[in-house]
């Protein structure tokens, strides 16, 4: 133990170590980890999203704050655990949040405050633009916000010099760059794979469409550079190494890769980026990826076409809703527990009421729910309301009540995974999930695998997800030998030794969760009565 120490303080010391920085939708998280891959320490910054006139949002401060806190509760631990300060760190990845809509001008200021992937108040533009290139452009993406501003004939449109994503912007932050890695440019523009660069085709008829504005710019000219997988995407700064560690220890010139979106990093994290795999990722959002075999024969707006951070054509299924409305319902049993005057730890309460889940009833007992704490765009349900309803002969217990919950979650996700594997027969060999809800053994993975109907694995990295995903992409950019692919890096050095638990779908799980999804399908007109009869409160 002492020798491993040694050596650890010795690989911190060295910069042998790479860090990888990830702004989730509800925590910031970064963690350092060494050339054996294993995380060495981490820190964290719990923030939340607020609804800012009309529009999802969060602001700067938080940003910057969330990013300084997160590094420095990593800084602590290591000083801490290893008895030494951080002055170097061999390499540096940064990952986000997907989509959304940064527009600065030429100062850096930023011209509106920033629209995320959550925002659902671009269906005109996203419906013209995927009629414009014959291809599905959904509500989120960073091209269909500024077309809809376009549409819009908002006054900030002639000062932008760069749009960009969350990932983009602090990476830009950091080194000075105003570059972006393909996966995360994928949910921004579409993507010719043969290029790997944006579709120059679709550019041109974007141009066309909007030459009649006269704006001082064609769009080609405000996109974030493209880099792969691999590249070396600038450096760390002096003034970014003092925005990110307060105490002014690190140093400048550390090298960073592509900043990647969060959907890229959770495939790198789960060693999803081969033909016929494919991860979920869960969280405030849910969404899968599924790397392809062929090219869709079709057009669908509840599947998105990006790719892998090494630029392979993957198909995308992205629900805007998936465990807050669960969290919820965990605050208020929480709730309840400490007014009874106990104290327990959140996570114990989860533990507890998803392993109840597994006890229920295969369909849930006719119990109905819909986590919509947002607009759902594979559903078209455009407000959040949060709904549960029951007959009088539903089977109302608790068991019931949180396998509903776990399958509302996936529910809109399984609507577009079904067009994947019923109508264009793609085949998946494997599912690896990640995210918080998988530290839970069992339940969580199991409810995945019916609604997919294939084999799932966690891995012990679950719970990292991205944060560690992005860590592996700097760590491959660094030590990769020539001509290496990430495939073969991470199956041959990454996940060599990795264990991983996985489930085959239960026959009757699946019965349950089909049985279950005719009453979600059947039941959204009565979510769509709420978003439209349920009005917000205004405080």
């Amino acid at each position: 133990m002492e020798k491993n120490q040694a050596h650890i303080k010795e690989w911190i010391a060295n910069g042998e170590t790479s860090l990888g920085i990830e702004f989730g939708s509800t925590r910031i998280k970064a963690i350092l980890i060494d050339n054996s891959f294993h995380t060495i320490a981490s820190g964290s910054f719990e923030w939340e999203n607020e609804l800012e006139n009309g529009f999802w949002t969060y602001n700067l401060v938080d940003i910057v704050t969330g990013l300084q806190t997160a590094y420095s509760e990593m800084k602590q631990n290591v000083e801490r655990e290893y008895g030494i300060t951080i002055r170097t760190i061999g390499s540096v990845g940064v990952s986000a949040m997907m989509h959304g809509y940064m527009a600065f001008d030429k100062t850096g200021e930023l011209l509106v405050p920033f629209r995320t992937w959550r925002n659902a108040s671009t269906t005109t533009a996203a419906k013209e633009l995927t009629d414009l290139f014959q291809f599905n452009i959904p509500e989120r993406w960073s091209i269909a916000h500024l077309y809809q501003a376009i549409l819009n004939e908002e006054k900030h449109l002639p000062r932008i010099d760069v749009i960009t994503t969350l990932s983009g912007f602090i990476h830009w932050l950091l080194t000075g760059e105003k570059v972006i890695g393909i996966g995360d440019a994928s949910g921004v523009f579409p993507i010719d794979k043969s290029t790997k660069d944006y579709n120059q085709s679709m550019i041109k008829r974007f141009n066309k469409t909007i030459e009649s504005k006269q704006y001082p710019w064609e769009v080609e000219d405000i996109l974030p550079n493209i880099l792969v997988g691999g590249e070396e995407a600038g450096r760390l700064t002096q003034v970014g190494a003092e925005i990110i560690d307060r105490s002014k220890n690190l140093q400048p010139g550390i090298p960073f890769c592509p900043p990647e979106g969060d959907a890229g990093t959770g495939m790198v994290a789960t060693n999803s980026i081969r033909k016929r795999t494919g991860n979920v990722s869960v969280g405030t959002s849910v969404f899968a990826m599924i790397v392809l075999d062929n090219e869709l024969t079709d057009v669908y707006p509840e599947i998105d076409m990006v790719t892998t951070p090494s630029g392979s054509p993957v198909a995308m299924v992205h629900a805007n809703n998936c465990s807050s409305d669960l969290n919820a319902w965990i605050g208020l049993f929480r709730e309840f527990y400490e007014a009874m005057g106990q104290t327990v730890d959140t996570d114990q309460i989860f533990e507890v009421m998803l392993k109840k889940s597994m006890k229920a009833d295969p369909d849930g007992g006719g119990l109905l729910s819909y986590g919509y704490l947002s607009g759902e765009n594979i559903t078209g349900i455009e407000k959040g309301r949060p709904l549960f309803v029951r007959s009088p002969e539903s089977n109302f217990n608790l068991a019931n009540f949180m396998r509903t919950h776990l399958f509302t979650a996936f529910g809109a996700l399984k609507i577009g995974m079904d067009i994947l594997t019923k109508e264009e027969k793609v085949t998946i060999d494997s599912i690896l999930a990640h995210g918080g809800l998988f530290k839970t053994p069992l339940a969580g993975q199991k409810i995945v695998s019916a609604a997919m109907n294939v084999p799932v694995s966690v891995m012990d990295t679950a719970g990292d997800g991205g944060a560690w995903g992005v860590a592996i992409l700097a760590s491959y950019m660094r030590n990769r030998e020539r001509n290496e692919s990430l495939e073969d890096f991470l199956d041959t050095k990454v996940f060599e030794s990795a264990s991983a638990k996985e489930i085959y779908p239960d026959g009757l799980d699946v019965e349950g969760f089909e049985k279950f999804m005719e009453r979600y399908k059947e039941g959204l007109a009565i979510e769509g009565a709420a978003a439209e009869h349920f009005i917000e409160q205004i405080n």
